[in-house]
């Protein structure tokens, strides 16, 4: 079997996940696809679990690769794994505590196809305990984009750079060489950029396949500290990096909207050290939070109180937006 699609699955601390996970992956209606696990030393049960189910599917056995590393390298390490591995025309990332719908791969694959295109992208639900959230982040222009717009787009905040909801041509990875940085876990996915730089046509799909899970305690991402700054600085300084090289001059400005949109979820906080971040990090894109047409007036009130150290009308946000309304209505 030459495989359409390579499907790429850290496993590391996620028994709980780790069944549903693999039962939606092995029920694709598509047949032409491989997958690659990579067990990053997970201590539970997550791999006794995913060989379980596996045997429940002897068509897709013969296709499916479990690789253990001999030491924990860390989520960016892994998938770099499984794209070394990686034979399909395409890559599509699953988290071990994530789901997909069952029909994901081959509408992904399908769009592709008709489209003639290198990535395509699609909506995804925020997955919490008995609730689900649509999320959607359409582009307004087109259905179908260059690859520099998707990259201003996401500088810019209306396109999101996750890893996990999108089908990629494997050729964008290997003609530049792009790979996660390992050692640096935190903001990981911002390496998405660097791959939609390469791309020519890239498109979207209005539909939700993907499932983000809320509940995993143990995710990398529920945890910052002092340490995880320091890697989101160093993948946002290599992302910047990138972007000159590669475009020159011509994506300066959308630089500085990047650099607000890196340093903005500090405001999303009731706590002052938080907020002492923000204004430490990249104080030169400050003069940028008007000029970005991505913003809505909400988003640059919160930026401009910080900027003018407004802290109690931060605090104030934080507790009616984010707690009661995105907290608990929406869960």
């Amino acid at each position: 079997m030459n495989p359409f699609i390579s499907v790429i699955v850290p496993v590391y601390n996620v028994q709980q996940f780790i069944e549903c996970t693999a039962h939606h992956l092995f029920q694709q209606d598509l047949k032409e696809i491989e997958y690659i696990f990579v067990d990053d030393c997970s201590p539970d049960n997550s791999i006794l679990l995913l060989h379980a189910v596996l045997e429940q599917y002897p068509e897709r056995q013969a296709y499916t690769t479990i690789i253990r590393h001999e030491q924990n390298k860390g989520l960016p390490a892994a998938r770099n794994t499984g794209l070394q591995r990686a034979t399909g025309q395409f890559i599509f990332h699953c988290d071990g505590d994530d789901w997909i719908e069952k029909d994901a791969l081959s509408k992904l694959y399908t769009k592709a196809s008709h489209d003639g295109s290198d990535v395509v992208w699609c909506d995804w639900y925020l997955s919490f305990k008995d609730t689900e959230r649509y999320m959607s982040q359409a582009p307004e222009q087109s259905d179908i984009l260059t690859g520099r717009q998707c990259v201003e787009l996401m500088l810019g905040g209306k396109l999101r750079f996750n890893v996990w909801n999108k089908l990629v041509k494997r050729s964008l990875y290997e003609q530049a060489g792009i790979r996660f940085p390992e050692g640096y876990p935190m903001g990981e996915d911002m390496t998405m950029i660097q791959v939609l730089a390469m791309a020519f046509k890239v498109s979207y799909l209005p539909q939700a396949l993907y499932h983000y899970v809320q509940i995993n305690t143990e995710a990398y991402t529920k945890k910052k500290n002092d340490q995880h700054l320091k890697q989101i600085r160093h993948n946002v300084d290599q992302t910047i990096a990138f972007l000159r090289q590669h475009y020159g001059a011509s994506m300066d400005q959308h630089i500085q909207f990047f650099k607000l949109n890196t340093k903005l979820p500090f405001l999303i906080s009731s706590d002052t050290q938080s907020y002492q971040h923000w204004l430490e990090w990249y104080p030169e894109a400050n003069p940028y939070i008007g000029q970005n047409p991505m913003f809505n007036m909400r988003i640059r009130l919160i930026q401009y109180a910080a900027l003018k150290k407004q802290y109690w009308l931060l605090r104030l946000y934080y507790g009616v937006i984010i707690k009661m309304v995105y907290g608990v209505i929406y869960r």
